[in-house]
């Protein structure tokens, strides 16, 4: 595996969308596995990761409890929320998630690349609405 390097949003991507926010904060990071990884694995292990597992701990003080139990049923396309965020939208290679304000969202995908797979992950934050919303509306959970 190679470190994580930061990198620009991928064009037509979920997390794409958000990039064009006035005030919104975005970013993205790459690393590659030297072998075929399944996106559910990947999901999987991001979310049960010793860091994120400190962030459900935090979480359990605005009551947002989660287990790995959880994690896998994620992974496995099997539930919609987990911890403080819900599935804003997934495909067969990437899952969006928004989080209970509506103001940040962790974005995964991964793109296999012959024997390899590269693992995305991001993140945006968006600032409060006012008013008329971002024009994101239907896309916010």
């Amino acid at each position: 595996m190679i470190p994580a390097q930061k990198i620009p949003i991928p064009v037509n991507t979920m997390l794409d969308k958000y990039t064009s926010i006035t005030g919104a904060y975005t970013d993205c990071y790459v690393t590659e596995v030297s072998r075929e990884a399944t996106f559910p694995e990947f999901i999987f292990a991001f979310y049960t990761t010793p860091l994120f597992k400190l962030e459900r701990l935090i979480l359990l003080t605005v009551l947002k409890p989660s287990s790995d139990l959880q994690a896998r049923q994620l992974a496995d396309d099997k539930i919609k929320k987990f911890a403080a965020w819900t599935v804003e939208d997934r495909s067969d290679n990437e899952l969006l998630m928004c989080d209970f304000l509506s103001r940040t969202r962790s974005w995964l995908m991964a793109v296999k690349a012959g024997d390899e797979t590269k693992l995305y992950f991001g993140s945006a934050v968006v600032p409060k609405k006012r008013g008329g919303g971002w024009g994101l509306s239907s896309y916010c959970c």
